[in-house]
């Protein structure tokens, strides 16, 4: 090697993601890389997690409520979405926050690709200078360019130089809700001809009462595999769920999806109609969750609404999950903080059989 080869600084072809001061109001960041939803998907989503909800799991029970091709659940589109973000957006992340506005435009079937792109909507250092809270919202576009999904997230990233100036805060106002008008009904769902028997339970949207609070009873041992697993299938590289060394204590964060497929999934007892998600309104990861945590869910019913779509309504839903079982299905203490074990708290709504 010659003197002048020797000499020449290394450039490096690496990516170590983005860190708080990178972020500009207004940047609009075009994720790589595309991914096609297989059978595989849907396949390794049962696998890990306990869904049995008929529309994903039967091409003929979905087929006769106007759904043809076979659609995969909602959120295996979202976490490959979401997935698309991370290097751009969370590589460098404390954690993950929150979500609002997230809205699913088409059912996604295999054979869909899915590319994603963000727009940073608002920015915000946090008081110990080291970190800050970055706001994007981000769509998910289909081969055709059809819109798939959106949704808004705030996510606390780590500072590269904690000497760095702190930008204006900027924090978006994000509706506390999607109006239920504003719902997107896939075309040509019917729940005119819902067979109750094979979907595993007969409430239809007027059996439920709004305050209503519903014990999934059911619970899932977290394991390191299974997450991890997870949250690689969705080419979720954030260093937190993999790399002990990423933590100052040595743990592996489990990926916040994952609680949410995971309650998703058991609140089929209790709610084995609300077939489709349509919108999640809001959503918080209030405490981290690990491997060796036990996780319940319980939900509470906290709105109704009819649609255009013949025999479809609209159930929303608060779905919380918890770390060991909580019989009270207590939110809140009497301070207004969360209770103890609370993990999850997402706001969504999903479409029934009326």
């Amino acid at each position: 090697m010659s003197e002048t080869a020797v000499s020449r600084p290394a450039a490096s072809k690496t990516n170590a993601g983005n860190f708080f001061e990178d972020f500009r109001i207004g940047q609009v960041i075009q994720h790589a890389t595309p991914r096609t939803v297989t059978e595989g998907d849907r396949a390794l989503y049962g696998a890990i997690y306990p869904t049995r909800f008929s529309i994903p799991s039967s091409a003929a029970f979905a087929a006769s409520v106007g759904l043809a091709p076979h659609p995969v659940e909602e959120l295996i589109a979202f976490h490959i979405a979401f997935g698309k973000t991370v290097p751009d957006i969370s590589l460098n992340a404390v954690a993950n926050l929150g979500y609002a506005e997230c809205r699913f435009h088409l059912p996604i079937t295999p054979g869909d690709t899915l590319s994603t792109t963000s727009e940073v909507i608002g920015l915000k250092q946090n008081s110990n200078g080291r970190s800050g809270v970055v706001y994007v919202r981000s769509t998910a576009i289909n081969q055709r360019g059809e819109k798939a999904l959106e949704w808004a997230r705030w996510v606390m990233v780590h500072k590269r130089d904690a000497d760095a100036p702190a930008p204006e805060a900027v924090v978006p106002e994000l509706a506390k809700v999607v109006a239920p008008e504003d719902l997107v009904i896939p075309r040509g769902l019917a729940f005119t001809n819902y067979d109750v028997v094979a979907a595993g339970e007969p409430h239809l949207l007027d059996d439920y009462e709004i305050g209503e609070r519903i014990d999934h009873v059911d619970g899932v041992t977290l394991t390191d595999a299974e997450h991890m697993l997870a949250t690689r299938l969705w080419q979720n590289t954030a260093k937190v769920h993999f790399n002990t060394e990423a933590r100052p204590d040595g743990r592996r964060l489990v990926y916040g999806g994952h609680v949410i497929s995971l309650a998703r999934a058991l609140s089929f007892n209790g709610l084995a109609n609300a077939q489709l998600i349509a919108a999640i309104n809001a959503g918080s990861h209030v405490a981290p969750a690990f491997a060796g945590d036990t996780v319940y869910a319980w939900s509470e019913v906290l709105d109704t609404a009819e649609t255009a779509a013949p025999g479809v309504g609209a159930l929303r839903l608060r779905l919380v999950a918890t770390r060991g079982r909580d019989e009270s299905m207590t939110l809140r203490t009497e301070e207004g903080k969360y209770a103890e074990g609370v993990l999850l708290d997402l706001d969504l709504w999903t479409l029934v059989p009326r």
